[in-house]
């Protein structure tokens, strides 16, 4: 179980760092192109719509927990019932 517990804690602890590093560069990497946008906004309703994001970083943290999780346990679960035949 401690071996879990260790895996566990330094899971999410690379997968929010690996996160934080990609929206960094994604974000230093990139360049907008100022004349498509203006050309762009000429089509645009002039309506304002406020509306959330549905994505969460602590959903998405969860599901990538869940299957790293499930990852852990599978080989040892076949390895227990391939040696126990």
């Amino acid at each position: 179980m401690k071996k879990y517990i260790i895996f566990a804690i330094s899971f999410v602890l690379l997968f929010s760092l690996l996160q934080a590093l990609s929206g960094m560069l994604l974000t230093f990497f990139y360049t907008p192109d100022i004349t498509e946008a203006w050309n762009a906004s000429a089509n645009l309703s002039q309506e304002v719509i406020i509306k959330g994001s549905n994505s969460n970083f602590f959903l998405t943290l969860f599901f990538a927990f869940l299957s790293a999780s499930i990852a852990y346990f599978i080989p040892k679960k076949i390895t227990r019932t391939s040696t126990s035949k």
